[in-house]
């Protein structure tokens, strides 16, 4: 019998959640804007309660205290999301269906979900970058995502100015990081709205500021990771042709160095689950939370 997972994800805008068992068959999708804990946590809950769930997974914006031995393991930890800071995400899923509950950052379980079923399959080593309210990555080294004290923060490096970029920076930690000068709010602070309300002159400015601070982020993953693969995801890569940007602008970024044919063409790629590569994740989470509980 295949066991059925609940599957959430949780973003700083929007929260989804589904139950299946895979991409092909999650049924009762519900996404809710992310409002207070209280709501938020209570609506998924009553959602997902509609049977014998085997597990549940989260994939979570953050930062997370991911170390299971830590006594704050499952909380997340500060985040400009207001109200969120300290919040224990694991223990509402574990009080109400007492089933085992896999938690990981969002990039990180979208990581899973493409390495199983989308555009990282096959491949030992990629990234998944999200660029939404936030932006954060997921890398995958051997087949698993990156975990160390923390969890890679690779919205919050730093990244040199577009010559015609005078936006202040919406970080609240570091203002002009590459989060602050290419999320959603960046997007939406320099044009006065978001990035899928743009059209003409103010879209083809708003596609050259964006691609080339994440270029710059695709350039320093290639010489610290030396993934096979970057996945470029989240709302905010949805605006019209900023994928082929970023992938184009590479080669002038790497400047010849390393000088491999593979970042030419084919490395910068969306997700190849679209809108469900967290959701997938969720389960994958979900099902290694369930085998390891046996």
């Amino acid at each position: 019998m295949v066991a059925i997972y609940g599957t959430v994800e949780m973003g700083g805008t929007k929260t989804s959640c589904a139950v299946g068992s895979s991409p092909e068959d999650l049924s009762r999708e519900m996404t809710i804007p992310t409002t207070d804990p209280r709501e938020t946590l209570g609506r998924v809950i009553d959602h997902l309660a509609i049977g014998s769930l085997a597990a549940v997974g989260i994939a979570s914006f953050g930062p997370l205290e991911l170390r299971p031995g830590h006594p704050e393991y499952g909380n997340i930890r500060f985040t400009p999301k207001e109200d969120w800071s300290g919040v224990d995400v694991v223990g509402p899923f574990q009080a109400a269906f007492d089933v085992p509950v896999g938690l990981d950052t969002d990039v990180n379980g979208a990581a899973l979900g493409e390495r199983e079923w989308g555009a990282g399959r096959g491949l030992g080593s990629f990234v998944y970058v999200t660029v939404g309210t936030g932006i954060g990555g997921g890398a995958v080294v051997e087949g698993q995502p990156i975990h160390g004290l923390g969890h890679p923060e690779m919205g919050h490096i730093s990244v040199r100015r577009h010559p015609d970029d005078d936006y202040p920076g919406s970080c609240p930690a570091h203002g002009d990081c590459l989060e602050g000068l290419a999320n959603g709010p960046a997007v939406e602070g320099r044009h006065d709205a978001p990035g899928s309300e743009l059209g003409g002159d103010e879209l083809d400015r708003a596609l050259a500021i964006e691609a080339f601070y994440l270029t710059q982020l695709v350039r320093d993953l290639v010489y610290t990771l030396a993934p096979e693969r970057v996945i470029l995801g989240g709302g905010v890569s949805l605006m019209p042709g900023l994928v082929e940007r970023v992938g184009a602008g590479l080669a002038a970024e790497l400047a010849g160095y390393p000088g491999l044919v593979e970042h030419e063409q084919g490395f910068v790629v969306p997700p190849g689950l679209g809108r469900l590569s967290g959701l997938a994740g969720g389960l994958i989470l979900a099902d290694v939370a369930f085998r390891s509980s046996g």
